[in-house]
């Protein structure tokens, strides 16, 4: 059972989509604990104090949902080699579809699930509660990754998958079986420091992991109100998230491939839009095009906020 089960979600999943997925046996992650409390205790997490909710449940699949006996998770590559003009604003690629990559890998995951109960039984799931997992729960979705065989994490703090580098994005399907395990991967960063060299605002480190409050990403993004003013002069032209840290990497630059996924399509104003295009930005404008988008988690204000940061100073 366990066995034909495992095949099934993997070949069902590629089938589905998904570029990669593994199994990882649910259970409590010691090894996280005591370094994700430092890190809160740090300050790290900056505004973000979503993440110092629910710790036991996010270190423990078995309370977040009862019965979790496997993590299941799968990867979708996100990668695009389509550029945007030379002096437009910066939006980090996982950005440019025009459709949410939360909405496309959680119907994904449904699917997946769906087929799961069709073929092996409904008490395959906890009905009662959230078992499908995308960058929205208190879940260590790069963790499990890691378990679950489809990759490392990195210096960058993000999954690098030694088939197509770190641009995808991680789904969770929590599910009641025993399956059969995949192994860790070993990391294989070596001595490389190139995403800590390359990082303008330095908040990645060593020792403590990712400095929040010095993240382009958390600032362009997460952070309520204006962007911290000593990290202005260090945006690199991003409006929008970040790949810096990503684009020198060797992996990226050796083994990531553009995507195949139609949901992905790039939306076309990105790669049209010059600076003064997205200076003239209107808000029924931007409701209009990035209607569906990731770009609506920052929401019209604060990108144009961003925006003004970065360029009306040239202006």
């Amino acid at each position: 059972m366990k066995a034909t089960l495992t095949a099934y979600i993997k070949k069902t999943a590629t089938e589905i989509g998904f570029d990669a997925a593994g199994v990882a046996q649910a259970d409590y992650l010691a090894e996280d604990a005591a370094f994700y409390k430092s890190w809160l205790e740090s300050g790290c997490q900056a505004e973000m104090t979503y993440l110092e909710r629910n710790q036991e449940k996010r270190l423990n699949p078995g309370l977040l949902v009862d019965g979790c006996k496997s993590v299941i998770v799968v990867l979708m590559n996100y990668f695009s080699e389509s550029e945007q003009p030379s002096q437009a604003p910066k939006i980090a690629k996982y950005a440019f579809g025009s459709i949410d990559y939360h909405t496309i890998i959680k119907e994904k995951l449904l699917h997946l699930e769906n087929g799961i109960i069709e073929n092996f039984g409904a008490d395959c799931f906890n009905s009662e509660q959230q078992h499908r997992f995308v960058d929205s729960a208190p879940v260590m979705e790069r963790r499990w990754a890691q378990r679950a065989g489809l990759g490392w994490i990195g210096k960058n703090k993000l999954l690098i998958n030694p088939e197509i580098g770190s641009f995808c994005f991680i789904g969770v399907l929590m599910i009641n079986k025993e399956l059969e395990y995949d192994e860790p991967v070993r990391d294989r960063c070596g001595s490389c420091t190139r995403c800590l060299d390359a990082c303008p605002t330095k908040a990645l480190t060593r020792q403590k992991g990712l400095i929040s409050a010095r993240c382009i990403s958390y600032q362009t993004i997460e952070k309520k109100g204006e962007i911290t003013e000593e990290i202005r002069p260090d945006l690199s032209g991003y409006v929008f998230g970040c790949d810096i840290c990503q684009d020198v990497c060797p992996w990226n630059k050796k083994r990531a491939k553009v995507n195949c996924h139609s949901e992905f399509i790039t939306v076309d104003e990105i790669l049209r839009w010059g600076k003064n295009e997205w200076l003239t930005m209107k808000q029924e404008e931007f409701n209009r095009i990035f209607k569906n988008s990731a770009l609506r988690r920052s929401g019209f204000q604060k990108l144009e906020e961003n925006i003004s940061y970065e360029y009306r100073k040239d202006t």
